[in-house]
């Protein structure tokens, strides 16, 4: 039997009725009055709810089908304070963001009771501890930067502060990050977005990162200027060059900043026109072959008056890599360090596809830079640096296993300067300014309070990573080697990471194709002259769109 008021049209009823109610009882006192106000404000919403034609759930559901995009608004909140367990990573799990909140707040951040994670469970990781551990004075961890080529080399942290661009973050962000660095004595990277005056303020170390628009250093976005690169590039603050070939967040993928968001001050920074679309290219236009790349890292390098000059990478297709490889070889061009950026990177707003499917993972990406790096006998010439969800002091014990010479993190120093993971970064809506451009909102952002909690992260996570090497019986972190790291593959079976990946021989490459797969298939078909796919790759290609 067919109601004469299907339930889906109750609340639209109860509103008319409301109003009804209301107007009746007008002249007995404020109550009703308020009544027929809701009444009729329900009742006007029910009534565009039916005649509106994009929502087709709010036309068979008036008013109460609204109550869909409150859920869906709250949902990400509901579900990281109530639903998820401490250990789920979605992107960070709770015990992350909690060890870092504790350490910038100098709050107790031991444990008591027992581990809760499952040992027995497969990807389970820890370090050996030896049976005498080491005696270390401090915990001040430096890595040189620099090599033969480089007149002014640069004493890095193991532990900085990854790219995070002006515009991105805001005003006051960029400030107490680098004033907790310079607090802290470890570097800044500025990103892409260029070296703005919220950089310069407090005087902390600088990594400037160029990327394909060369921001600040551009007679247009995309078009390099020299002249404009050394204004900056000299200045004292600046500490290294970082050319961005691609990021863990969007590999391959470049962007736009619309021109009603290019504002005077965004103008000045990137030095491009105001009010005009700025353009960040998908690829550089100062080169187009991994030769090209070493010439132009040697000429930043004369340019910035001999500072250390390297680029950051996620990894791609194989053989362009070591095409970049092999024309350290063929020009004798070396950069002074590489920085691997891991596909599970993500302070930037990218596609879904992107984030989730495109480049390779920290720990396979930065396998291979090394293993490349070794085989040609440059690694001891070649610093590398890696990024990508990078929080406690065991990520970064691994990750210096692996092959790395110091470890960035940005989304942890976010949660430092008192990001809640609200993921809202992208829409100008962050809850505690941190990545906004809303002076309503950034101005909330106490810079010396939370400079101070930046110092204290960084150095209560190199202070836990002290106690770690000493553990282990060692004296550096970089003494640590795969064979210290031990991962669980099955509930029966353990394997150190110098077993559970291949490694090369230092020289091997120079002398034969080494037996893993990846060098096997595209090590001697890749150019130093050429980005291109090999001719093997090409011919299958086309075999399969005939």
């Amino acid at each position: 039997m067919t109601r004469l008021l299907p339930l889906r049209y109750l609340c639209f009823a109860l509103a008319i009725a409301a109003l009804i109610a209301g107007l009746a009882g007008w002249t007995h006192g404020i109550g009703w009055r308020v009544l027929a106000a809701v009444g009729a404000l329900l009742t006007a919403l029910g009534v565009y709810d039916l005649i509106q034609v994009r929502h087709t759930l709010r036309r068979n559901y008036p008013i109460i089908g609204r109550l869909r995009y409150l859920f869906e608004a709250v949902r990400p909140m509901m579900r990281q304070y109530v639903v998820e367990s401490d250990e789920d990573e979605v992107p960070f799990s709770r015990d992350q963001r909690a060890i870092v909140y504790q350490r910038a707040k100098r709050e107790l951040e031991t444990r008591a009771f027992g581990t809760e994670r499952g040992v027995y469970r497969g990807d389970y990781e820890w370090i050996n501890h030896s049976m005498a551990p080491a005696l270390i004075d401090g915990h001040d961890f430096r890595v040189p930067v620099g090599g033969t080529d480089c007149t002014q080399p640069y004493s890095a942290s193991v532990f900085n502060i990854s790219a995070m661009s002006f515009g991105s973050l805001s005003p006051n962000a960029i400030r107490a990050l680098n004033e907790g660095a310079r607090r802290g004595g470890f570097y800044h990277d500025t990103g892409e977005g260029s070296l703005s005056s919220y950089h310069r303020e407090n005087g902390g170390d600088i990594v400037w990162e160029l990327g394909s628009g060369y921001f600040g250093a551009c007679e247009r976005a995309g078009v390099f200027s020299a002249e404009r690169f050394v204004e900056r590039a000299q200045l004292a603050q600046v500490k290294m060059i970082e050319i961005k070939l691609s990021q863990g967040a969007k590999p391959g993928h470049g962007g736009v900043l619309p021109a009603a968001k290019v504002t005077r001050e965004i103008a000045l920074t990137r030095g491009v026109p105001e009010g005009e679309d700025c353009v960040s290219p998908a690829r550089h236009s100062a080169f187009d072959t991994p030769e090209g790349l070493l010439r132009f890292v040697a000429q930043l390098r004369t340019l910035s008056g001999g500072k250390p000059t390297g680029f950051k990478l996620a990894i791609g297709h194989p053989w362009e890599w070591f095409g970049i490889a092999k024309a350290m070889v063929s020009t004798g061009i070396r950069p002074d360090f590489i920085v691997v950026d891991g596909g599970e990177g993500g302070t930037g707003a990218a596609p879904m596809e992107f984030a989730d499917h495109v480049g390779a993972p920290l720990r396979e990406a930065l396998l291979l830079v090394h293993n490349t790096l070794v085989g040609l006998g440059l690694r001891d010439r070649i610093r590398i640096g890696a990024a990508g969800k990078i929080i406690t002091a065991f990520d970064i014990a691994r990750t210096l296993a692996l092959g790395a010479d110091w470890c960035n993190a940005a989304r942890g120093f976010m949660f430092a300067l008192g990001c809640l993971q609200s993921q809202a970064c992208h829409t100008d809506h962050c809850p505690t300014g941190v990545a906004t451009q809303d002076p309503r909102r950034w101005k909330s952002l106490a810079v010396s309070d939370k400079a101070e909690r930046v110092r204290n992260f960084h150095q209560g996570t190199l202070h836990a990573l002290k106690e770690l090497v000493a553990a282990a019986g060692l004296h550096h972190p970089g003494e640590l080697g795969p064979e210290h790291i031990i991962r669980r593959v099955s509930g029966n079976e353990v394997r150190s990471l110098a077993t559970l990946y291949p490694f090369v021989r230092p020289g091997e490459l120079l002398e034969q194709v080494p037996g893993h797969a990846v060098f096997q298939r595209f090590w001697e078909e890749a150019r130093p002259d050429s980005f291109s796919p090999p001719p093997g790759i090409s011919e299958l290609r086309w075999s399969k769109l005939r």
